[in-house]
């Protein structure tokens, strides 16, 4: 079974972002379901908005809750399908996060 490496955010950034407000977790990957796919993903955009949401404020964003993976876009390919629709192989776009 595979494994997925995750960049949960850990505590509230004071400042600039460092890595200590993140933590990373290896975790197996569940078995997919029927019109499920794997995504390996490649890569990640980083974008400003992104620091706004590690905060616990109101704003046009809703904050990124601790403990979960931070959130961003990214692109990658399928590495496993159980979807009619996308085949092993096929190029995505989405908004899987900070994960492998």
């Amino acid at each position: 079974m595979p494994t997925n490496r995750q960049q949960l955010l850990d505590n509230r950034p004071e400042g600039e972002a460092a890595a200590s407000n993140f933590r990373l977790v290896i975790r197996e990957t569940p078995p997919l379901q029927d019109n499920q796919v794997l995504v390996r993903h490649h890569y990640l955009s980083l974008d400003p908005y992104m620091r706004g949401r590690m905060n616990d404020a109101k704003s046009y964003a809703q904050p990124q809750p601790l403990g979960e993976v931070m959130q961003g876009g990214t692109a990658g390919e399928v590495v496993e399908s159980r979807h009619p629709k996308y085949a092993v192989g096929d190029k995505v776009v989405g908004f899987g996060g900070w994960q492998e």
